[in-house]
Formats: C-alpha cells, structure tokens, sequence
C-alpha cells in the first residue's frame, strides 16, 4: 500500500509538472499518429510524402487499404490495391483517426501490466465504437464532417488512455486497480483537453469533452458537441473504468438528456446509422 501511495504521489507530481509546462509526454507508440497530423495539417506536405509514413508501418498500411475499400468510402467498387491510393480516397481527417486507433491499439497489446493492458484495451474498444457511432451519425444526420466526427469520438477516452499507457512507469499502481481508477478519475479532464489541444481539434469538438457536458440542444442533434454525446451513448462495448467505478455511463447519460431526446426517436436514428457503424468497425477493428 505504501508503493502504491508513493508512486501514486510520484505520478501526479509528474502529470501537474507537464501540464504546467505545457508539454506532456507521449509513448513512443503515438508519435506516427501525431507525424501523420502535422505533415496532413502542412500546406506543404504532399500525399506521397504522407503515403510514405504509412506505408513504414504495416498494420497500419492494411488497415488504410481495408478502410479504403469498405463500403461506406468507396461506394463504386472499384478496388484499391495500394497504400498512395487508399490515402487519397480515405482523406486525411480518417486517416489521422485510423493512425491514432492503430498506435493505440498496439499500445494496448505491449502493455506489460496484464490487468493494465486489458483496461487499456477495454479503453481502445470503447473509443472505436464511440468513433464508429460518430461517423456513421454525421453521414445521418449532415450536420459535421463524418471523418472530424469519427476523430472527435475516437479521442472520447484518451485522458484515461494515455494514464494508462503512462501508469507502465509505475507498477506499484496495478495492485489496486480500484484505486487507480479513482486517481485516473481525478486527472482524466485535464489530461485529455491538453492531449486534445495538442492535436488541434476544433473548439466545437473540444467543449464535448468538458466534464459533466450534457446534452445542449433540441432533437436532432445541430451541433458535433450534442452528436459526440449521442455517439457515446449509443455505444455498446463500456468504458472498463465505469465499471470500476461503478458508474452506468449510458444510464446517466440517457438521464441527462431524459427532457431533450425522444428515446424512440433516438431508437430510430440509431437504427438507420447501425449499417454503416458497423462498416467503419469492421474497416478500423480488422
């Protein structure tokens, strides 16, 4: 219990140090996807050269070329065979996401905490369905960008996330995990606006992450902050840290917007988006 006091101690002094700074510090794993979102944020930058990035990693050169060929982003059927196209056709906004899920994933599986990697991995399935939900309710309802809303949800968790991943450098953390999920509820917030500043989302995506943010508008959702929070509560797979926690995140989710959202006529949205979300999870997932 004492490691556990101290490294807890440790950690937080460390967190409130980068945040003062300004610079917090990303495992090695996420630095493709944040190369990925400055040559794709510079005028300069061609699709060749970001074609380049990644075809230097496999698993996410795959999954572009499947992401490519699914369905819902290549409607034609006409096939795509390599990297440089499957760029082009996904457009930058997925691919940033794409890369971003694909980095975390393998965040997830090189954890060497088995109790850690499996909540990081609760964690990456979560995002992904928030992601999913995202996408295929912007096509819906043709208020956001599809590809700016699958990106606004994939990061719904990513405070949580990248404690974990950092929580590798204090081991004495998983021997309570309860406690630890207390102490990731504790700094979730300001982690996860500094990770999104960092990745430039739009201010409109950014306020959908403000703790205790409910449901803002009239049905049907107008706006991504009211999509986001529709997405997440559509999503199936939990956030393994609610259960921690004991929290039914879709429950208080649904209570929040109880006075605002139709629950037959949210029924009826989700049902026609359900296609295509389970388009883009296969193309992301597979």
């Amino acid at each position: 219990m004492q490691d556990f006091e101290a490294q807890a101690h440790a950690f937080g002094e460390q967190i409130e140090a980068e945040l003062a700074e300004g610079h917090l510090s990303f495992p090695t794993a996420l630095d493709i996807s944040l190369r990925i979102k400055r040559l794709a944020d510079s005028p300069d930058s061609s699709l060749d050269e970001i074609a380049t990035v990644v075809k230097a990693e496999p698993v996410l050169s795959a999954k572009a070329v499947r992401m490519a060929n699914a369905v819902a982003l290549n409607p034609y059927s006409a096939p795509i065979t390599n990297v440089s196209d499957a760029v082009q056709r996904i457009g930058l906004a997925s691919l940033r996401c794409l890369a971003f899920a694909v980095a975390a994933e393998q965040l997830a599986q090189d954890h060497r905490s088995p109790r850690m990697r499996t909540l990081a991995s609760g964690l990456w399935m979560h995002s992904v369905d928030v992601a999913a939900w995202a996408y295929a309710l912007a096509h819906e309802l043709k208020i956001a960008n599809p590809d700016t809303a699958m990106f606004g949800g994939m990061m719904i968790d990513i405070g949580q996330f990248l404690l974990v991943a950092r929580a590798a450098d204090y081991p004495a953390l998983e021997t309570n995990i309860e406690r630890f999920a207390e102490f990731v509820s504790t700094w979730n917030e300001p982690i996860g606006r500094a990770v999104l500043e960092t990745f430039e989302l739009p201010e409109s995506i950014l306020d959908a992450f403000e703790c205790g943010n409910p449901y803002g508008g009239s049905w049907p959702p107008t706006d991504l902050s009211d999509l986001i929070f529709v997405a997440s509560l559509a999503a199936e797979t939990p956030n393994p840290f609610d259960k921690l926690l004991g929290n039914d995140r879709r429950l208080s989710l649904l209570d929040t917007a109880s006075s605002r959202i139709d629950k037959l006529e949210l029924e009826e949205l989700l049902d026609a988006a359900r296609t295509k979300r389970q388009i883009v999870l296969a193309a992301v997932c597979g």
